[in-house]
């Protein structure tokens, strides 16, 4: 490495103190254990603090409740034989299992038969050069429907489709990545993270007399669908602005730096036969695969026709009381069946007609294969539901968020500036917790009640979280897939290194961080819904 300059070299520079700062982040982070284990911790922790709360009378009056909550003990007979007669039913009772397992059994067949990836190289095959970095930022931002993968395809790819249309091929590299990261919370579709998140929202509601509006998997979607718009065409005014012109003073080579990298493969993991099927990277769709992606298209519309027909015919039992369907009918509490069959249906179209579904066999294969790789949740969701249950049967949650609430109201915090600090307590959180679902788990249990008696929907309050969850995510080295990128990376620039890539991702960061969170204040200011049957207010 070549010598400093006067004002990055040595211990006191901006570069020593950063590097002073990322080193702390560090260190912090591999200090906390495990997610299972960290929540196995709080819920001993909870159960310890219930008990002296218990034993102290300790009870609270919630606004408009009629009776007192007495915060009850784990450690009391009470306690004990509800811990020992729920266990399971504490664990099968978490909502987002309900929800998250049954979409990810479509979402396996419709990625594992191809579909996802074809459709993501359809996607960068078919643009302009000048279009790449928005379509970088529209698939980036959309993969997260993939889960993980999406990590994995996305950045090799567009660095491939930024090589072969002239471009620098490390600015798509790592605008893919950034997209995929940052954006990881906002989504054009629904998916099984809206899922997630609305089940974990309601279980930690439910200790309110009036918990607001129930929250569904589409309960964000029209912040969503803008959300992601906004963040894509600034992935691609990032990278054609700062990073791409930045790659080039800098000197990054735009050739692989071993020849042998070009014969590279994306996708799932490979060699498991139950695996996403794999995309050479520089391939185009084939005309087979062109066709059936058509053939998936056409079924997708036909399906979407038919369910939008039966839910519009006057009497449908799809409707609600008076024949709406907003704040609640059967349509709304069907998404989950409406976006299983959207997966579904195509996927099983795209693999029966280009051969990657060949009997009906391979249906199960395919289910089968998603579920084991969410293995890891179910894991973390026994003890997720057991310590959710717990704060929510004790009563140390209500008492928590009263009590934050009137501390608040103290202090003169109860407008939109509190919501600010909470997306800002949300995007430090996740330098170190990077597991969405655990740590909007942590905080929602504190911050849905908190917010709903301030006068905030819970859906206003996971719009908020989801803002500070996502746009630092690129920027902390415990984020396990930035090793991937780092691989990726060196095959053009050998001497790169985790500062290379958190460097290039801050301006994506901090631009995706200010955009978001003025889409929200823009959904603030104007009162308008969330998604359908979701506002901002609870007197609203």
């Amino acid at each position: 490495m070549s010598a400093a300059s006067p004002a990055t070299a040595g211990p006191g520079g901006p570069a020593g103190r950063s590097d002073r700062f990322l080193g702390w982040v560090e260190r912090t982070g591999n200090r906390l254990p495990d997610p299972f284990v960290l929540f196995l911790g709080l819920f001993v922790l909870v159960a310890l603090v219930s008990t002296a709360a218990a034993l102290a009378d300790v009870q609270v009056t919630v606004p408009g409740a009629d009776e007192p909550v007495v915060v009850r003990g784990l450690f009391t007979g009470e306690g004990l034989t509800w811990l020992t007669t729920n266990l399971g039913a504490n664990f099968i009772g978490f909502p987002p299992l309900l929800t998250v397992l049954t979409i990810l059994l479509a979402v396996g067949v419709a990625e594992r038969s191809g579909l996802l990836g074809a459709v993501v190289r359809l996607a960068f095959h078919s643009a302009p050069p000048w279009a790449l970095p928005y379509v970088v930022g529209v698939v980036g931002v959309t993969a997260s429907v993939m889960s993980d993968t999406a990590f994995v395809v996305v950045p090799p790819l567009a660095a491939m489709v930024f090589r072969a249309a002239g471009r620098h091929p490390v600015a798509g590299l790592l605008g893919g990545f950034a997209a995929a990261g940052a954006g990881y919370s906002t989504n054009f579709l629904v998916t099984s993270l809206d899922a997630l998140f609305a089940g974990i929202t309601n279980a930690t509601a439910a200790v309110l007399p009036d918990p607001g509006t129930t929250v569904t998997p589409v309960s964000n979607l029209f912040f969503n669908v803008v959300s992601a718009a906004v963040l894509s065409v600034i992935t691609g005014l990032v990278i054609t602005r700062v990073l791409e012109p930045r790659l080039e003073r800098i000197g990054v080579p735009r050739e692989r730096q071993a020849e042998e990298a070009d014969e590279g493969v994306v996708g799932g993991a490979g060699g498991a036969e139950d695996a996403p099927v794999d995309v050479e990277e520089g391939q185009d769709l084939t005309p087979e695969e062109r066709r059936s992606v058509r053939r998936a298209g056409v079924a997708a519309l036909v399906t979407a026709v038919v369910m939008l027909v039966a839910v519009l015919l006057p009497g449908s039992p799809w409707r609600g009381e008076g024949g709406g369907y907003l704040p609640e009918s059967p349509l709304l509490d069907s998404v989950v069946f409406i976006v299983f069959t959207m997966f579904l249906v195509p996927g099983l179209v795209y693999g029966r007609s280009v051969g990657t579904l060949r009997t009906g066999a391979d249906v199960p294969r395919f289910m089968v294969g998603a579920v084991r790789d969410l293995a890891p949740f179910v894991a973390l969701a026994f003890v997720l539901g057991n310590f959710i249950a717990l704060f929510t049967w004790s009563g140390v949650g209500t008492w928590l968020a009263v009590s934050g609430a009137g501390a608040l109201e103290d202090l003169g915090l109860t407008g939109y500036p509190v919501v600010l600090l909470f997306v800002l307590l949300a995007s430090l959180l996740n330098l170190v917790i990077i597991s969405g679902s655990s740590l909007w788990a942590l905080m929602a249990a504190v911050f849905v009640p908190l917010f709903a008696l301030l006068g905030f929907e819970p859906a206003f309050t996971q719009a908020a979280f989801r803002v500070g969850d996502s746009a630092t995510q690129v920027l902390t080295p415990l984020n396990p897939y930035m090793i991937v990128l780092l691989t990726m990376l060196r095959r053009y620039e050998p001497q790169a290194g985790l500062g290379s890539i958190i460097s290039r991702m801050l301006p994506f960061s901090v631009t995706f961080w200010l955009a978001w969170v003025a889409v929200l204040t823009l959904f603030y200011v104007t009162g308008t819904p969330l998604g359908p049957g979701a506002g901002i207010r609870l007197d609203g």
